[in-house]
């Protein structure tokens, strides 16, 4: 089975390509919505101890915690220890199920897969592209966004032009839907042919 792992900066356009590949019958991994789910269950009681005050009505009030972590790298080390274990956990048995059931190819969507050593875990790495201006355009159009918050989470990602570098794959996102849906075919395609990554 083959393993992409895609990823992308805030605003490029990840969830909607992770739409074109289930689309074409690839099982996704959305390493995001794992975590949503885990906010409002698994995760709650351990996230509560750690940060007092940050969960209600057995969910985590994601904007409190992101209060006590934004500009805390200590802390953002303390949540990720607790709910990282969990996400890779939901992702083994995620491949477990894909394999069973004969999947030729997956994706594992990983918001941070450059940043972390995810790429040692996955054959061929999809980056989501578009320029700057647009992803600023369509960051500052969600509710709650401000200029100073999209800056203060782009300087925890790594920057476009270094994930384009590293990526075997881009999907450039600015040319609209069916243009990103043929990219999608496209890497399809050439994976069907390329070898797996020695992991």
């Amino acid at each position: 089975m083959f393993i992409l792992g895609l990823t992308g900066s805030l605003g490029m356009g990840k969830s909607t390509t992770a739409g074109f590949f289930a689309e074409a019958g690839v099982p996704v991994h959305d390493a995001d919505a794992v975590v949503h789910r885990l906010y409002e269950g698994e995760a709650v009681a351990a996230i509560e101890a750690a940060f007092p005050g940050t969960t209600a009505a057995g969910k985590v009030d994601r904007i409190k915690l992101a209060a006590q972590v934004l500009d805390n790298s200590e802390a953002l080390q303390r949540l990720e220890a607790i709910v990282h274990p969990l996400v890779r956990e939901a992702e083994a048995r995620f491949l477990t199920d894909a394999q069973a059931r004969g999947a030729k190819v997956v994706v594992l969507d990983i918001p941070l897969l450059l940043e972390t050593a995810g790429r040692h875990r996955v054959d061929a790495t999809v980056v989501v592209s578009a320029p700057s201006d647009v992803q600023r355009q369509r960051v500052l159009e969600r509710p709650g966004m401000t200029p100073d918050k999209l800056d203060a989470l782009l300087a925890r990602q790594m920057a476009d032009s270094e994930k384009r570098r590293r990526a075997d794959f881009v999907v450039e996102t600015s040319r609209g839907f069916e243009a990103a849906r043929a990219q999608v075919k496209e890497i399809l395609r050439a994976v069907a042919t390329m070898p797996k990554r020695q992991r």
